[in-house]
């Protein structure tokens, strides 16, 4: 090993935050000095391109590619990713390591006290496909636009009056720090996205050293669900384009999975739920009966 270990994150405050919590589990686990870590920040393209959405120029792989090519380029020993933000299908060299212990999954609405209380024909800011469907499909005479940068950004947007509410991840507020903006929905009402406040490192598929280090700090019930969840995305063939939800939990040594499939105008959906053995059979069973049951306007929005 290198006598120092390089940590690749995006440079938003939010990935900072999530890279510098990597690297204190690491510095715990291992008997670190802080000083035996480097964070290296790698501006990716998804910070670049404000003003269009994700599905239009690229998709998810806008926030890992460049941090991908450092990665593989042996820049960097290990990339840190919020996993709702890292497509389904990963580079063969490279392996997801470890996950960090799972946040608050739910979202949190910012300009109104529920997704019921918004006016009649409010404006609603958003980047995400499934949360524009979901409040939709809920409320059909809210309009969406596009709400794209970080949190910062987007509340500064908001406070501008460019849309009356938006929609973040309580995960990521509180990792800010601002647990006190907005006012959590119950995962009943909006089901998140796969994978959501889950953050994910990984590293070179052949670097046995690095992936030992980083496993060590991982989670292995929060791996275990985002898993299933990344299966369920996989077996739908869903990309950026698709409205999914999907939120797996373990008790008592039972995964529940719990999913979401919708138009994109919110008009169509159906959601289902599987109990069983942990592991991808699960969620790929669960994903067969959704399209399986899935009206049309919304089953040709996935498996290809």
């Amino acid at each position: 090993m290198p006598s120092v270990f390089r940590i690749g994150t995006r440079g938003s405050p939010l990935a900072l935050v999530q890279a510098n919590m990597v690297r204190d589990a690491l510095c715990a686990t291992h008997g670190w000095p802080e000083s035996r870590i480097e964070i290296v920040v790698i501006r990716t393209t998804g910070d670049r391109v404000q003003d269009r959405a994700l599905a239009e120029i690229g998709g998810k792989a806008l926030w890992t590619k460049e941090l991908d090519r450092a990665l593989l380029g042996g820049e960097i020993d290990c990339a840190v990713h919020s996993m709702k933000d890292v497509e389904t299908i990963r580079p063969e060299a490279i392996r997801i390591a470890a996950l960090l212990p799972r946040a608050d999954v739910r979202d949190r609405l910012v300009g109104a006290d529920s997704i019921a209380a918004l006016r009649h024909g409010a404006v609603l800011g958003t980047s995400s496909p499934r949360r524009a469907a979901q409040v939709k499909r809920l409320r059909p005479d809210v309009t969406t636009i596009l709400f794209r940068g970080n949190v910062a950004t987007r509340l500064a947007k908001l406070a501008a009056g460019e849309a009356d509410a938006t929609l973040l991840a309580a995960a990521g507020l509180e990792r800010l720090g601002r647990d006190d903006v907005g006012v959590a929905i119950d995962t009943a009402v909006l089901l998140p996205a796969p994978a959501q406040g889950a953050v994910g490192i990984e590293v070179r598929a052949d670097d046995d050293s690095a992936g030992a280090l980083v496993e060590a700090i991982g989670d292995g019930v929060t791996q275990a669900c985002v898993g299933a969840e990344r299966a369920l995305l996989a077996r739908l063939v869903a990309d950026c384009h698709s409205p999914v939800a999907a939120l797996a939990t373990i008790e008592g040594g039972v995964m529940h999975i719990v999913a979401e499939l919708l138009a994109e105008d919110g008009s169509a959906h159906v959601t289902g739920a599987i109990r069983g053995e942990p592991g991808a059979a699960l969620a790929e069973a669960l994903a067969d009966d959704l399209l399986d049951r899935a009206p049309e306007s919304v089953r040709r929005l996935f498996a290809g």
